[in-house]
């Protein structure tokens, strides 16, 4: 792979930020505000504050009172919810030399159970809501040794955090530490296979509390108003980085949550973009205000320019948006607050590099061109649990984000899709999530999802689902309101009103889940002659060396293939009876399709490495016939 060569966006020197980085440990952030402002507000939610002195001390108990279940390198599980308890135990772990790795505790049992086994997790911090789906899966993870939670549960015989924190002594010594040691797992989305566990460095997330601080503007002042379904470690890093104050507000409500914002005297107003969707269509926004407000900042999804808009227009403060991923500790760009520019993510914050790589290549794109997103920086993770650094990061510290996006002449960053979303019709490489940008500046647009749909003659076309704005909209009107402001290829061929869009309880859209719904929709009693013509392999394998290793080797070969021409869906099973046997299905259209995409390195690489791991015995296969069920009359 190229290094420097061709046109690379450079961040501004991390000598810039050098102050705030301080270290090495993440838990040296906690000490040195508790020791520079004892008393200011470190914390607050609703019925609870903590200063920076109170903060600091219960991370110390929890650490001492944790040694008992959990030593150096073990790891404990914390659910990320939305309270006080997740910075008192997040630094408190990291105070006792245990590594925590974050769950997301809207996991269902199956995800939980998933995660935990990963990441051998010996000790789990969780809510009740938690706490129950936890119980139906305890016996399948032989490592947990202990359960702790957030709160009481009648009848439960499992301690609450401040049950522990009251009988534990005030502290332990330091446990020694260098900024390259694992400070902390998290787990990735897991849209494109089982989620994997992302080893950050202590260096990765104090060198980037300080990027993303000084990107936000953040100084002792600031107050960071969290109106979010789950904690974000960022959040908390930044606002400790700089001494400020965090404020929790784990109410649905996006018009209370302006109040709220006000009453607590906001700096910084964080949300997710489906939120601020939503309040910039709140009725109750022409009333709202919050007077000392300086930015609406967000991340995770694109930023519709509507509610850009709206929001700027009612508030007067600059409404910004950023990138970055998980395994980037997370951010790696954010936009100039002092001159935000609709749709773009901003430039690389300091010390940070930026390329865009011709999808499925090597070449270095000019400005303004779309290919995969690349970022090098002392923020990039140290990997992906179970494998050793440098496996997913290349020789010249490169990563690869898997999305699309290009890079204006001002080196500022916009991200156009997933590589796994993105298709091509009729040869064009088509963004859903363009065509969604352009359906929501309709005015009879509530909310909307592309996805691709198998076309017999030009591969795939876009589907689009609109839920409207007003009652009686047509879809014609939608259809031709496309029609004059998309080329012929980007034009949804199917276009369905609808009453919700499906999303996960973040905002973030299940395409692959939606794509495959439809496409069996479409199919429940296709006829015969229609089958398409296509190549399938049916691949038996038997795990002989670590398993894990195996499922994430499989995983990066089914990432680059499903990406390649001719691709049309892959089914990995596990033995019920064997847990090192697995068989995997992979669908093509024909055979010199799947014969093109073995040749890439992208395959012949991993490949190597699931053959070093698992004995296979592969086979290809063609379709004959296929027999759907019949409805019962």
């Amino acid at each position: 792979m190229p290094t420097t060569s061709g046109p690379v966006a450079v961040g501004a020197p991390l000598t810039s930020i050098a102050p705030l980085i301080g270290g090495p440990l993440v838990d040296d952030l906690l000490r040195a505000a508790a020791a520079a402002e004892p008393d200011r507000c470190a914390v607050r939610a609703p019925g609870t504050e903590l200063s920076y002195r109170e903060l600091d001390a219960r991370a110390s108990r929890f650490a001492a009172a944790l040694r008992a279940s959990a030593g150096p390198g073990e790891v404990v599980a914390l659910a990320a919810v939305l309270d006080p308890v997740f910075p008192t135990a997040f630094f408190g772990i990291s105070r006792a030399g245990a590594i925590p790795a974050l769950v997301n505790p809207l996991l269902r049992e199956e995800g939980l159970a998933h995660v935990l086994r990963l990441c051998e997790a010996r000790v789990a911090v969780v809510p009740p809501e938690v706490y129950r789906r936890l119980l139906a899966v305890r016996d399948t993870l032989p490592a947990l040794r202990t359960i702790l939670l957030t709160e009481p549960v009648p009848g439960a015989e499992v301690s609450t955090v401040d049950e522990m924190l009251a009988t534990a002594p005030a502290g332990i010594p330091a446990v020694p530490g260098s900024p390259g040691d694992t400070a902390c797992l998290q787990f990735t989305s897991g849209t494109t296979g089982p989620p994997k566990a992302v080893r950050l460095s202590h260096r990765n997330l104090l060198v980037n509390a300080a990027q993303t601080a000084a990107a936000h503007r953040l100084d002792g002042s600031s107050v960071l108003f969290d109106y979010l379904p789950t904690f974000h470690l960022m959040h908390l890093t930044i606002s400790v980085a700089v001494a400020g104050t965090l404020v929790l507000w784990p109410g649905e409500d996006e018009a209370a949550a302006v109040d709220a914002a006000a009453d607590a005297g906001a700096t910084h107003f964080y949300s997710l973009p489906v939120r601020m969707s939503r309040l910039a269509r709140n009725p109750r926004l022409p009333g709202l205000a919050v007077p000392g407000l300086r930015a609406f900042l967000c991340g995770g999804s694109a930023l519709p320019p509507a509610t850009t808009d709206a929001l700027r227009r009612q508030f007067g403060v600059p409404v910004a948006q950023g990138y970055g991923l998980q395994e980037t500790s997370p951010s790696t760009h954010f936009d100039d607050l002092g001159a935000p520019v609709v749709g773009s993510s901003g430039r690389p914050v300091a010390g940070t590099d930026c390329r865009i790589v011709a999808v499925g290549g090597t070449a270095v794109l000019p400005p303004g061109e779309r290919g995969e997103i690349q970022v090098r920086g002392p923020q990039v993770m140290a990997g992906y649990l179970g494998r050793p650094d440098g496996a997913d990061v290349d020789a010249d510290g490169w990563f690869a984000t898997g999305d699309v996006g290009y890079v204006d002449a001002g080196g500022r960053l916009f991200v156009v899709d997933r590589i796994k979303d993105v298709f091509k019709c009729d040869n064009w490489l088509v963004s859903p999530t363009e065509i969604e940008r352009v359906l929501l500046r309709h005015p009879g647009v509530a909310d909307c999802a592309v996805v691709d749909f198998p076309d017999e003659l030009s591969g795939a076309v876009a589907y689009g689902l609109v839920v409207p704005a007003r009652a009686g909209l047509d879809p014609g009107e939608v259809t031709a309101y496309l029609a004059e402001r998309l080329p012929y290829y980007e034009r949804p061929r199917h276009l369905d009103l609808v009453d919700t869009i499906p999303r996960s309880p973040t905002g973030k859209l299940a395409r692959r889940e939606l794509r495959e719904r439809l496409v069996r929709a479409a199919n429940g009693n296709p006829p015969q002659e229609k089958e398409p013509h296509v190549f399938t392999f049916i691949n038996r394998f038997t795990v002989t060396g670590d398993v894990a290793e195996f499922e994430q080797a499989l995983h990066t070969i089914t990432e680059y293939m499903a990406a390649q021409p001719g691709f049309r869906s892959y089914q990995l099973y596990r033995s019920a009876a064997d847990a090192k046997v697995y068989v995997e299905t992979a669908v093509w259209a024909d055979a010199a399709a799947h014969k093109a995409a073995i040749s890439g390195e992208g395959f012949r690489g991993p490949v190597r490495r699931v053959l070093g791991l698992a004995e296979a015995d592969a086979a290809p296969f063609e379709l004959v016939t296929r027999t759907e069920a019949v409805a019962a009359s």
